[in-house]
């Protein structure tokens, strides 16, 4: 069967957008908590110049030994927030540009128009809320120790007020640029894989009714959620570089995407440009997997709700 095609004779139904972003809210908020600590490690990889970490392993050690456990849930509430908003927002507008490139006589959508939807959708956050609240949580994650009066920014309301006054209003839009690829690229092939895997593994199609198993929703998320990384690994380097570096007390190190891409491989090699994969790995796929079982279960829960009532 080709996955375009649905299984006939079922009930149909378009998800609505607030649905869906619905579905990607609460996930966020559970992939947020569970995953936090491996976001921290990544951020210090990424900003590690000097050769202090040795892995993942040894930088968890180091920052739990020198700055207490908790220190591994730095930046959290930002995180968490930007989780949040950031997957409403996704979930939603890749529904409604789903729904744009829709063949409007069929109704079915082509794999060129997931790809497009999913592309603009991981555009449309990186621009509104992923560079801003990913500036602040770096900022936050880099400072080392616990005790407020040694450390510059003590909040992120404290941190984003400071970057606007010292940097101006932009300086929260650092790294915008290597974002909106990263982003994009990885929404676009998200998108499109779980939606394969879903049908080439379960037979599921959007809108027949069938709800997924938890760990059905886990597989898929977990395998649509691997190949962004490795494609986007030096955009995301970047994109940390960028956010990191304040403007204050002179010029920056790093004048812009290119420059950073080319001034990382001249120093550091090309290696570098992947720094912080292995942790982003240990993130993102599984981060995937606990946003797609929660948004799969909202999802699967309005789908029955409409099968139900199709069948009274």
């Amino acid at each position: 069967m080709n996955k375009q095609d649905q299984p006939q004779g079922t009930p149909m139904k378009t998800i609505p957008p607030y649905v869906k972003a619905l579905s990607g809210s609460l996930g966020g908020v559970v992939e947020a908590s569970c995953l936090q600590p491996i976001d921290v490690i990544k951020t210090r990889l990424q900003l590690d110049r000097s050769g202090t970490y040795k892995g993942i392993i040894h930088c968890g050690t180091t920052i739990v030994r020198t700055e207490g456990v908790r220190a591994l849930w730095k930046g959290l509430t930002p995180f968490a927030t930007h989780l949040t908003l950031k997957y409403a927002l996704r979930m939603g507008s890749n529904a409604v540009l789903q729904s744009a490139f829709k063949d409007s006589e069929t109704g079915k959508l082509s794999n060129r128009g997931r790809l497009l939807s999913g592309f603009g959708a991981g555009v449309l956050e990186a621009l509104v809320i992923v560079t801003p609240f990913e500036v602040v949580k770096i900022r936050l994650q880099q400072q080392r120790g616990l005790s407020p009066e040694l450390l510059k920014y003590k909040g992120p309301l404290h941190c984003a007020r400071m970057i606007i006054r010292e940097e101006g209003f932009l300086g929260l839009w650092a790294g915008a640029a290597p974002t909106v690829m990263r982003n994009g690229t990885n929404q676009a092939a998200m998108f499109t894989a779980k939606n394969a895997f879903d049908v080439l593994l379960w037979k599921k199609h959007e809108g027949d009714g069938k709800v997924l198993l938890p760990w059905q929703s886990m597989i898929s998320g977990f395998l649509a959620g691997t190949a962004g990384p490795v494609c986007t690994g030096p955009f995301d380097v970047v994109k940390t570089r960028l956010m990191a570096q304040s403007k204050v007390g002179g010029g920056v190190k790093y004048k812009g995407m290119i420059h950073a891409i080319r001034t990382i491989y001249a120093e550091e090699g090309l290696r570098a440009l992947w720094k912080g994969l292995l942790p982003r790995l240990m993130r993102i796929p599984p981060g995937q997997a606990i946003m797609w079982t929660v948004a799969d279960q909202v999802i699967g829960f309005y789908e029955g709700r409409y099968i139900r009532r199709a069948h009274l």
